[in-house]
């Protein structure tokens, strides 16, 4: 299976845990080469209407300033997927319940991983 449709199911385990609250963050890192781009954060963001998140570019260099987008679920899907295996090799999603990485090795194969959970709360990202 590529690994596209492995994120696709990976997706659906950050959907369901924003759904039911868990949801605390979620990390792209390892990074490819030596990217001016770090890291990529998603942080969950109070909504009545809509689930909305707060994705954050961390850059290396001081002279790049960090980027903050406020998005939906299905927009922050979006903008994610071209960085997977251009710029990053896995991606973490922390819930309150367990921390589940998806990774992609050198052949483009993924993997799905779960482990004891990181946070043990949610906290609501802020916007500027």
């Amino acid at each position: 299976m590529p690994y596209q449709e492995d994120f696709v199911l990976f997706w659906d385990q950050v959907k369901a845990s924003c759904l039911n609250g868990t949801f605390a963050k979620l990390t792209m890192a390892k990074t490819i080469g030596k990217p001016n781009l770090k890291n990529i954060f998603v942080r969950p963001l109070s909504s009545e209407i809509d689930i909305k998140v707060l994705v954050k570019l961390r850059y290396q260099s001081k002279e790049t300033e960090d980027e903050e987008k406020e998005m939906n679920l299905d927009e922050a899907f979006e903008f994610l997927k071209p960085y997977l295996k251009t710029s990053f090799f896995s991606v973490i999603l922390f819930t309150t319940t367990k921390d589940i990485t998806f990774k992609i090795n050198k052949k483009g194969a993924a993997s799905i991983t779960e482990q004891a959970p990181t946070f043990q709360n949610v906290v609501q990202a802020k916007t500027d």
